[in-house]
């Protein structure tokens, strides 16, 4: 028999190892891109050396010539994430009710925007899903389907001795019969805002109208955060510490695993060789 917890382990192990690796050689990425004191440097960067700098750190405030009005609140942003979360109640084999939420739509949209710092403005461009990108909840509203008594009463749909309670309103009785009842959806708004300082790094460049943008490049990190450089430096090389201390943990547990099962597998073998030869 194959000791697949043994193999799962150092097959874990091997994958902790290659995002260690990963992690560390971004690192090393971001200590060498470009670091821009002021975003009007940039331009003059781009002019004298060529159009393209393939990693470069820019910092400023977050701002667009048309922001997303994100309601009901008063927000502006860049970003929107937009999320609607099915929640629902089922019955377990037990059968006890738990509540179960499921991804119903999920939606974002970004609108042109720069990062400005008085002296100049430089663009970034695709920055949803960037590595170190943190947006703030906008809106959070929960609408229900039935009322918190209602909700509250289905779990006590059956009696103590597993038979079905008749004394239950009839809502309840028909949840009972009909399956999975949903219980609300909750719609939640993330932004990115108007106004928020960020660092942002990555590929450079200037196009032939003159725009200045920043965007994600063929290779290295795009990272996209309210964190300077040294504190995301010091983030990326401590997850790759992490990766590699518990690749070594999973190693070890993976080796003992396959050595016992090795060794059961020898003194079985050996037992019944002697058994027949006696």
């Amino acid at each position: 028999m194959i000791p697949w917890v043994g193999v799962g382990c150092c097959m874990s192990a091997a994958a902790l190892y290659l995002l260690g690796r990963k992690s560390g050689r971004d690192a090393d990425v971001l200590k060498s891109a470009t670091r821009v004191g002021q975003l009007k440097d940039l331009a003059a960067i781009l002019d004298t050396d060529c159009k393209a700098l393939p990693l470069v750190k820019i910092s400023g405030r977050v701002g667009s010539d048309a922001p997303i009005n994100c309601e009901p609140s008063a927000l502006r942003g860049v970003i929107v994430e937009e999320r609607e979360e099915l929640h629902f109640l089922k019955q377990d084999d037990a059968g006890s009710f738990e509540r179960n939420i499921s991804l119903k739509f999920l939606k974002n949209t970004e609108v042109p925007w720069y990062l400005d710092d008085e002296t100049g403005r430089v663009y970034v461009e695709k920055a949803h899903g960037a590595a170190g990108l943190v947006l703030t909840v906008a809106s959070d509203i929960f609408e229900p389907k039935r009322s918190l008594d209602q909700i509250r009463s289905l779990d006590q749909i059956r009696s103590p001795d597993r038979s079905l309670d008749r004394s239950l309103d009839p809502i309840n009785l028909n949840y009972y019969m009909q399956g999975p009842e949903r219980v609300g959806v909750r719609r939640i708004k993330k932004i990115l805002p108007i106004g928020t300082s960020l660092t942002v790094v990555g590929e450079a460049v200037k196009d032939d109208t003159g725009r200045v943008r920043v965007q994600r490049p063929h290779e290295g990190p795009f990272c996209v955060s309210q964190k300077d450089i040294d504190q995301l430096i010091s983030y990326v090389g401590r997850w790759s510490w992490w990766y590699k201390f518990a690749s070594l943990g999973f190693t070890a547990v993976g080796a003992c695993l396959l050595a016992k099962h090795a060794a059961q597998y020898f003194l079985e073998r050996r037992h019944r060789w002697e058994l027949h030869k006696s």
